[in-house]
């Protein structure tokens, strides 16, 4: 089976449901340029092909992504042609579904928004309005150069239709703009060319269509024609987004980064997800937390100081064909924490106010006299906890469920970001180890709380941002404010 799959205008969220399923059961993807790199994240166990067209370079001739579609579904493999927009708006998605016609390959159509509606919405430009447009015309901007004259009935386009919407068009704009006038579309026009819609680094100019080909704006970028234009400045509203511009690094585990990235991606911030660390099992291949978890009823408490930690336990306790009713007392280090214990149906006896070791361990202070005290956690951690139960008369065993590593390094521009998050300790250090302190002392950094910022002024940096609440949505919110600022 082949799928014809529209993968929306740019972004990610704007990925259709279906088109989601059937990137999740692919063998193979074949994919164009403007396909947002993260929606391949559904399709993680494919194939993946890049056939991606751009401005005089071509990765693959028309007629070799065709044949290569037949290829690949002939393998009895389910395969997914990915392309910016919808298929069928210019997107030669009909070429491509005659020829799987003509080699009697099954096949079929998923559309996609298209860029023509989404990224005027995204700018805050309606295609039609009442009383100011009721038509509209999406027209290509960069017809078939083999063909000998223009097949674009200019003469009637140009004033017949309220909204005029060109796609793939800058390189052309000028003789566009000329046939337009030419054919009677008044020069004061309101216009406006929008590039690289509905993604973090849009760029809209607002102009007229006679003072459009003097615009200094690359491709890709569409042209829209019309008095609907002028709403803009009552509709506008991506680009008012709070973090609309900011390029944000966050260094959190892969695994880890989708909330604080969604977050910051909801606020208007173009995301660079940059792992530093990884979750790892201990290096004792979980042989304490393993004793730990076949004595675990003799523990009068279980003591966890992250959602790491939860998990990883969980997932062992589970092993052992054991589950929550093997718990006695349970006390978390912070909400994070204790709302992972909540998954797994355990109402955590102990939160401290601030989430930190040293709060828990205040916390815990009356209680733990001559109790037995289990506390799941990294490999290497603070020793601030078990120390002070300790000094307070506990009997405290640390059995480590997991490990964090470094993380493979990925090629950053450093010079485009704006601001490097922190959610721990582990991430400044194995950041430091990857790419060295210099970025920090450039860039401006925030830092989840009070011991993750004194990690980074071990090294010489102040952050700049620092949360008063240790979670991410405290994170988030100091970030927000340091902006609105």
């Amino acid at each position: 089976m082949v799928y014809l799959v529209g993968a929306g205008a740019g972004d990610a969220g704007l990925l259709t449901l279906k088109a989601r399923d059937v990137l999740e059961i692919a063998d193979v993807v074949i994919y164009d340029r403007l396909a947002d790199d993260s929606i391949l994240n559904f399709c993680a166990g494919a194939k993946k092909i890049y056939v991606g067209k751009e401005a005089g370079k071509h990765t693959l001739k028309q007629s070799e992504i065709n044949q290569l579609l037949v290829d690949e579904a002939r393998k009895n493999k389910i395969v997914v042609r990915l392309k910016g927009g919808d298929p069928f708006v210019f997107g030669r998605g009909g070429e491509e579904a005659l020829y799987l016609r003509e080699n009697n390959l099954p096949f079929e159509i998923i559309p996609g928004i298209t860029s023509a509606i989404a990224v005027p919405a995204y700018a805050g430009i309606p295609v039609t309005h009442r009383g100011l447009a009721t038509s509209f015309a999406v027209i290509t901007g960069h017809e078939d150069p083999t063909k000998p004259e223009s097949t674009i009935n200019w003469e009637k386009i140009s004033t017949a239709v309220d909204t005029l919407i060109f796609l793939m068009g800058i390189a052309n704009l000028p003789q566009i703009v000329q046939k337009l006038i030419e054919n009677g579309r008044n020069p004061d026009t309101p216009a406006a060319l929008i590039r690289w819609g509905t993604k973090p680094n849009q760029e809209t100019l607002i102009t007229t269509l006679e003072k459009a080909p003097n615009a200094k704006i690359l491709p890709p970028a569409i042209f829209i024609v019309g008095d609907v234009v002028n709403l803009r400045e009552q509709l506008q509203w991506f680009d008012n987004k709070i973090l609309f511009g900011k390029k944000i690094l966050v260094t959190r585990a892969r695994t880890q980064a989708s909330k604080l990235s969604s977050a910051l991606k909801d606020l208007g911030a173009d995301v660079i997800e940059c792992p530093t660390i990884k979750i790892s099992p201990p290096s004792d291949n979980y042989a304490a937390a393993d004793v730990a978890i076949k004595n675990l009823r003799d523990f009068d408490w279980i003591i966890f100081t992250s959602a790491n930690g939860v998990e990883k336990f969980f997932e062992r306790l589970k092993i052992h064909g054991l589950d929550a009713r093997a718990l006695n007392k349970v006390a978390a280090i912070g909400s994070a924490t204790a709302e992972k214990l909540s998954n797994f149906g355990i109402i955590a006896d102990i939160v401290p106010k601030n989430f930190i070791a040293e709060s828990l361990a205040d916390s815990l202070k009356n209680l733990v006299p001559n109790k037995k005290i289990l506390i799941a956690r990294a490999e290497i951690a603070r020793e601030v906890l078990p120390d002070s139960l300790k000094s307070f008369g506990a009997n405290v065993t640390v059995a480590p469920f997991y490990k964090v590593v470094p993380e493979t390094p990925a090629q950053i521009d450093f010079n485009s970001i704006d601001l490097i998050t922190f959610t721990s300790s582990s991430t400044v250090e194995n950041f430091i180890n990857i790419y060295g302190v210099e970025h920090l002392k450039n860039i401006p950094s925030a830092a989840i709380g009070t011991i993750t910022a004194q990690t980074l002024e071990k090294f010489g940096v102040t952050p700049v941002i620092i949360a008063k609440e240790f979670t991410i949505n405290g994170l988030v919110e100091v970030i927000k404010d340091y902006y609105g600022k």
